[in-house]
Parts: structure tokens; C-alpha cells; sequence
């Protein structure tokens, strides 16, 4: 994490709900564990009047304000239990009143971490971001952490750190992210290196032990600098030859966190979320940071 300090800190967005709450509890021990302020951001959106058709309230109604005095009361109070009490970490407060997901994104240039939670389990049965997350791990300034909640969290709090390494810019970022989680945790490093990003089937002709070399000379070389800096982070090196999401997600069930790059070595210019970060922040049941390059 930079050590640049920003106006936010790590910044949660808070609404009350039970995904809310377990990513106020997720970002307050994170903000601890950086020595940086914990901010929470509460947006209320504006009501839209009959007439004239589209004209907004130009100033919160004070029932809405209520409300929202009353999250914002309940998050700082969340965040008091989940950090023990503790004085030392310094606990914001603000509210919008505004569009969420375009305040979210603007306040995210003021950010180190934007921390948000998921909606759980869709109706086809598989894992969903919500409209706002969505957004966030898409067009944020900074990194994104998407908390599970309930049902759908698996904690595992000695768990490793997981990272997904592939030489792309995106990648290099979520690795140095990756070592900075594993350091001030304490806890070992697994990075996951697939050579290819497609299912891959025997190919007659194909020298399987090349591949497997290559593979791991790209990963022992993004590695290198990164033990240097973080010489007491462990590091279980993971080569597998394809179809990196599925990997990446069957180390998360033993992991405390994921970090994955916003975008890998198969994206475009202009591509805002790669196919492998996308899937694994679906669908992962332990915490998920996405990093740009």
C-alpha cells in the first residue's frame, strides 16, 4: 500500500446493511494494520420530484438525514467493536448527498483502499456484485477490496495471502500490494503463475517440460526484486498451465485474501476488468482486493 497520505485513508462505503457491516469490520482492522485513517462514507441519493419532471430536492429532507445520521452512527460504532476500541485508529465520518457510485469513483482519487461489500448469491445461484461494487471495481482510481458477508464469507484469519502473477503491469502492482499484505500479516505468500490462459489439452508434438520451465523462470523473475524488499515473507510458488481463475480460486478457499490485477496479460487498451479478476471477484468467498496498474 503507498505510503502517500491521502485525504481518505482507506474509505468504506456504508449503507446499513449486513454486507456494510462486514466491510466496515474487514477495513477497520486493515486500517490498523496500515496506521492509516478509516473513513466512512455514507451517500444518500437525491429524490426526484414529479414536477417538474426530473427536478431533485436541492437539499437533503430532514427525514432522510435521520437516516442517515443513524447508519453513519452504527458503522462508527461497527468500527469501534471490530478494531477492539482501540484509540489509535482514527475513525471519519461524511456524507453526500448525491449519486453513489459517481461520488464513490471521484472520491476514490483521494483514497488508498476503497472497501466495499457484495450482494451475495443471484438468482442463477451464482455470486454477484451489486451495482455500486460493480462499478467500483471498475472504474475506481485506487484499489478495490470486495468483502463477503454472512453465508457467503469463508474466513480463514491465519490463513495465506493469494496472488495472481502473469508479467502484466496490472499484475507487477497486485504482486508488490500482495507482499505488503503478506509482510504486516505475517502469514506465507502463494503466487499462482498459469502459462496459459485457456484450457489446454495434450498436443502431440508439445514438450510439456519446456512449457513447464518457462513457466517457471517468468515466475522466479517477477518474484526476485519482491523477496529482496520482503525478505520475511515465505513464498509458495504455484505453476499451473491453464485457465488461471479456477486455480486462483481453489487456493482462496484456504486463504485470508486475494489480490488479482484489474486486468492481465491478455487485455486491450480501454479494457476496464480482465476476464481471470473478474471471475475470481465474483466468486470468491474470501476478501478480494483488485489492483491498477
Amino acid at each position: 500500500m503507498s505510503a502517500e497520505p491521502t485525504k481518505y485513508g482507506i474509505l468504506v462505503a456504508v449503507d446499513g446493511s449486513e454486507e456494510s457491516d462486514a466491510a466496515i469490520a474487514w477495513a477497520a482492522h486493515e486500517a490498523a494494520l496500515h496506521r492509516v485513517p478509516l473513513t466512512l462514507l455514507h451517500v444518500v441519493a437525491p429524490i426526484v420530484v414529479g414536477w417538474p419532471v426530473g427536478q431533485l430536492y436541492k437539499d437533503m429532507p430532514d427525514w432522510q438525514k435521520d437516516i442517515a445520521d443513524s447508519v453513519l452512527l452504527h458503522a462508527r460504532k461497527t468500527a469501534s467493536e471490530s478494531s477492539g476500541g482501540s484509540d489509535e485508529l482514527e475513525v471519519r465520518t461524511e456524507l453526500a448527498y448525491a449519486n453513489a457510485v459517481s461520488t464513490l469513483i471521484e472520491a476514490s482519487k483521494q483514497a488508498q483502499l476503497v472497501v466495499v461489500g457484495s450482494q451475495g448469491i443471484g438468482a442463477l445461484g451464482r455470486l454477484l456484485l451489486g451495482s455500486v461494487s460493480s462499478a467500483l471495481v471498475q472504474h475506481a482510481h485506487c484499489p478495490v477490496a470486495v468483502i463477503r458477508s454472512g453465508e457467503d464469507a469463508v474466513p480463514v484469519p491465519q490463513g495465506p495471502v493469494v496472488v495472481g502473477i502473469d508479467g502484466s503491469p496490472a499484475s507487477e502492482a497486485a504482486t508488490a500490494w500482495a507482499f505488503d499484505e503478506a509482510s504486516r500479516r505475517g502469514v506465507d505468500l502463494i503466487a499462482v503463475h498459469a502459462w496459459s490462459d485457456v484450457g489446454v489439452f495434450p498436443a502431440l508434438g508439445m514438450d510439456w517440460q519446456d512449457r513447464e520451465n518457462q513457466g517457471q523462470e517468468v515466475l522466479a523473475e517477477r518474484l526476485a526484486g519482491w523477496q529482496e524488499q520482503y525478505p520475511d515473507v515465505h513464498v509458495q510458488r504455484s505453476l499451473v498451465c491453464d485457465t488461471p481463475a479456477k486455480w486462483l480460486l481453489e487456493a482462496s478457499e484456504r486463504a485470508q485474501l486475494v489480490v488479482v490485477g484489474s486486468r492481465g496479460r491478455g487485455g486491450f487498451p480501454g479494457m476496464l476488468l480482465g476476464s481471470v479478476s473478474s471471475a475470481v471477484v465474483h466468486s470468491a468467498k474470501t476478501p478480494v482486493i483488485v489492483v491498477r496498474s
